[in-house]
């Protein structure tokens, strides 16, 4: 396993994990909610940012690696599945929505290994629909994290509203990936 400053930042990510869903089980004499809410969603976007971060070192200092391409989407997706379950946790998001997100996510990432191993994987690289549902999801997940007012802008509101089109969005392209993949999974049954 290869050590550098973007396979590190990747790591930070998974470690940020259990804090993240720790901080809900501090006692509120320790850290009050808003506090908690606050120190969350810092956490979040701190994990969040380093998912930017790595990709761009890795690609500017050049030291992208096998294993760097593959422990990155996993450290994303366990990072957004654990805020999902946080939230439903809080009663921020239905389960319905986390099942979908996380869901699709499972989906596609099998998805994608079975067309590499079938030599297909361009074929379901990412799109711009999934990059428009990440970015979404990683808007709303903070903004329900806070779950507060800031100032006359309903954070729970835009946060909950975003978290719905999130999921529209990972429907959508979940579907676009398994339309391009579908041509292939005939051939290969043909084959046997």
């Amino acid at each position: 396993m290869p050590i550098n400053i973007p396979i590190l930042l990747t790591w930070l990510r998974i470690v940020l994990i259990p804090l993240l869903v720790a901080l809900f089980y501090v006692p509120e004499a320790w850290l009050p909610p808003a506090e908690r809410d606050l120190t969350a969603t810092v956490v979040f976007v701190v994990a969040a940012g380093t998912d930017w971060l790595d990709g761009y070192l890795a690609r500017r200092w050049n030291q992208t690696s096998a294993f760097g391409a593959f422990l990155d989407p996993v450290a994303d997706k366990l990072v957004v599945a654990a805020a999902l379950i946080v939230l439903v946790y809080l009663g921020r998001v239905g389960a319905l929505i986390a099942v979908i997100i996380i869901g699709r996510e499972i989906t596609i990432s099998a998805l994608r290994e079975w067309m590499a191993q079938i030599g297909a994987r361009n074929s379901v690289a990412v799109s711009m629909i999934g990059k428009i549902k990440t970015t979404a999801q990683m808007i709303a997940i903070p903004m329900l994290l806070y779950h507060r007012q800031i100032g006359e802008i309903d954070i729970r509101f835009l946060g909950t509203w975003l978290i719905y089109v999130a999921a529209v969005l990972t429907l959508w392209s979940m579907g676009y990936y398994m339309y391009m993949a579908w041509p292939y999974l005939g051939e290969r049954d043909r084959k046997r």
